[in-house]
């Protein structure tokens, strides 16, 4: 790591986590119960089924395909990554995420917590896919639509909650070893234990290959190479009691991600320490305090496609983010949660690369390239209990400071080429959230939503040009805030035990969206589109029936960009990245004696490449599979597929330039203590 040196002040925060963990956890000599700690948040407010959410639990978590967390998300509807491809083939610059379909973008336009901590990277956005590994989590919310609570101004097409395993899930030592059929591997662990009236756990995943060509056969050259990826994560999590009524969560991740990307020497690595410590108290006054501290990096080399030289070398991209939130619940009386709070987030980085010539190879430019976003949050909200009906409301302002923006550009002798220096900027946006559920009988819930959200451009989209061969993608440093609004109305019905249906229909519309907008055939710019709005519906359907249980859901969305103005051109176009159908389907089988067997059925719709509708990337259907066979004790044999229809998937279309996703892969290996 590159920054390994910061490492150890960020896991002081578990050393002293670890010293409380001393702490007498029988039962006293007045026979009061045994403290118990969870390593979670605060309860789920009442108004929680107001909104269109749903939870993953661990079974699903850990028993997906391919053992990555983009494909268990991929089974929520209105789930989508900015590109097809997963997390061992794609940049990982590349890896935004968002929900309901609101345009292709590489910054995510929904906020992913883990434990309740923010994950995106501070300079680019994306999520550091490679570094959540499924095995250590217990369960997954997704809520859609826009957020207005803690770190909402994230969240502007929804919030996906992360939450780790404790040592009773995990069990004292537990592991996983597999290899497919390209000989790749992956192997992961933990140990966890109860220590007095907490718990800690240490776990590491390692994930390395030569992967395979994502460039097509009849378009491959000698340069041409293999997906090869080789990533590592480590985290290290405490929690402690520290009185009868409050608990003390630590946590520290390292993680780093390399990978190379269809040519020879067009090598991509992705890097960071995060620390975070937490502290949730729930006597009368409830509260949930949390800090955070991110050190980030990444390069990238680009090599040119006709010539097959490095023309890029993003040799440094340090980042730091770092923040927190203060969340207060004063004793109001039975029928109401009042959520009171505060909450910061500041990102800085700087890009620093150089721009060779592809005939010489003799460095042409330096550029330089950074600046400072921060985010301060005031929220309020209320949850009113009224019988079978419950009412929530809530309200956000937030003061969003951009500073300290520059983009610079010298020569090979040091001569100034060009220089932007952004001027400093800061204003107060308000957003807000409301809802009611209503339990009509036994067996159905009726609710309606309205919100407003809020998304900051990030540093990359502000200061950051790129070349894709031979398209310039210019940055634009004036870039304003996104917003959403929108409202949705939606029905649960649940017959019977282990039978639940849901269906929401929703239209949000984000004005100020940013894209990367063509102006000529080799230029783009990054610019605030008037709006983009997508109107749609939403459907699940969850079956447990014995030992067979089955998931689906599926989303269709109709999208369409708002332009007027600069973009009047892309006026009814579809946003590029956007599937207007996606499904997923889950059947499992569990029987009393340990095996379990299950097969995802997916369908993703078309999409463009481009804002013009152009360079179409086909529909895709794949079928992935597991199976988990006992052996002896609590060893036993895993099977694994992935898109076992080996169905072609093209991940990217330049010009007819196409990049194509995973092939039918085969994976076998062992596991112990699942």
């Amino acid at each position: 790591m590159r920054f390994s040196p910061k490492l150890a002040a960020y896991l002081l925060p578990l050393l002293f986590a670890t010293s409380v963990f001393a702490q007498d956890g029988t039962t006293d000599e007045t026979g009061d119960d045994v403290i118990v700690v969870t390593g979670k948040g605060l309860e789920d407010s009442p108004a929680t089924p107001a909104y269109s959410s749903v939870t993953l639990e661990r079974d699903l978590i850990v028993t997906s395909g391919s053992g990555r967390i983009e494909d268990v998300l991929s089974s929520v509807a209105g789930f989508q990554q900015f590109r097809r491809a997963d997390s061992r083939s794609s940049n990982p610059s590349a890896q935004g995420v968002t929900l309901r379909a609101l345009g292709g973008n590489a910054t995510s336009r929904a906020l992913v917590l883990l434990d309740g901590v923010p994950m995106a990277d501070p300079f680019f956005g994306y999520i550091p896919l490679s570094a959540i590994t499924p095995e250590r989590l217990d369960s997954i919310r997704v809520t859609r639509g826009g957020g207005a609570g803690p770190f909402g101004s994230g969240a502007l097409a929804g919030t996906i909650e992360l939450n780790s395993a404790d040592a009773d899930t995990l069990g004292p030592v537990s592991g996983s070893v597999l290899v497919n059929d390209r000989g790749e591997t992956e192997a992961s662990g933990s140990i966890a234990q109860n220590l007095g009236a907490g718990f800690a756990v240490v776990s590491g995943r390692w994930d390395r290959g030569q992967g395979f060509f994502t460039t097509p056969d009849n378009q491959r050259v000698p340069a041409t190479a293999r997906a090869a990826f080789d990533s590592w994560s480590f985290g290290v999590r405490g929690v402690a009691p520290v009185s009868d009524d409050i608990e003390l969560q630590a946590r520290a991740l390292v993680f780093n991600d390399e990978r190379t990307l269809r040519f020879d020497g067009a090598d991509s690595s992705s890097e960071g320490a995060d620390a975070s410590i937490r502290l949730v108290g729930r006597g009368d006054w409830q509260f949930d305090a949390v800090a955070y501290l991110q050190a980030r990096n990444f390069s990238n080399v680009v090599i040119s496609s006709t010539r097959f030289v490095r023309v890029l070398d993003q040799r440094n991209t340090p980042s730091t983010g770092l923040g927190g939130k203060l969340e207060v619940r004063p004793p109001v009386g039975a029928d109401h949660v009042l959520r009171v709070g505060v909450d910061y987030r500041r990102s800085s980085g700087e890009l620093q690369e150089e721009a060779y010539s592809a005939f010489t190879g003799n460095l042409r430019e330096r550029r330089r390239a950074g600046g400072r976003n921060s985010d301060f949050g005031i929220f309020i909200e209320d949850d009113w209990s009224i019988g079978d009906l419950v009412l929530t409301g809530g309200i956000r302002a937030d003061r969003t400071v951009i500073e300290n923006g520059f983009f610079r550009a010298e020569d090979a002798s040091n001569a100034l080429v060009s220089e932007t220096i952004a001027p400093d900027r800061a204003d107060w946006s308000f957003s807000y959230r409301a809802g009611a559920s209503y339990q009509a009988g036994d067996a159905v819930r009726l609710r309606a939503a309205a919100y407003r959200g809020l998304r900051l451009p990030t540093l990359n989209e502000l200061y950051r040009p790129f070349v894709v061969f031979p398209v310039v993608t210019q940055a634009n440093a004036a870039l304003e805030n996104e917003q959403l609004e929108g409202f949705e109305a939606g029905v649960d019905f649940i017959p019977a035990d282990g039978v639940e249906f849901n269906i929401t229909a929703f239209d949000n519309r984000v004005e100020n969206a940013i894209a990367n907008v063509t102006l000529t055939p080799t230029l783009r710019q990054r610019q605030n589109l008037p709006a983009i709005d997508a109107r749609g519906i939403e459907a699940g359907a969850s079956v447990t029936r014995g030992q067979i249980s089955f998931n689906g859901t599926l989303a269709y969305t109709d999208a369409t960009v708002d332009g007027s103005g600069a973009s009047i051109a892309l006026d009814g176009n579809r946003p590029p990245q956007t599937p207007e159908f996606a499904a997923s389907a889950t059947v499992a089988w569990k029987p009393a004696n340990g095996w379990l067997l299950s097969t995802t059925l997916r369908h993703v719709g078309a999409q463009f490449e481009s804002d013009q509708e152009t360079d179409l990337l086909p529909a895709a259907t794949t079928l992935n599979a597991f199976a988990q066979i006992p052996i002896t004790g609590k060893f036993s044999l895993v099977l694994r597929g992935e898109n076992l229809f080996d169905e072609t998937i093209v991940t990217r279309n330049s010009n007819g330039a196409l990049d194509l996703g995973v092939p039918r892969t085969i994976w076998g290996g062992v596991r112990f203590g699942f």
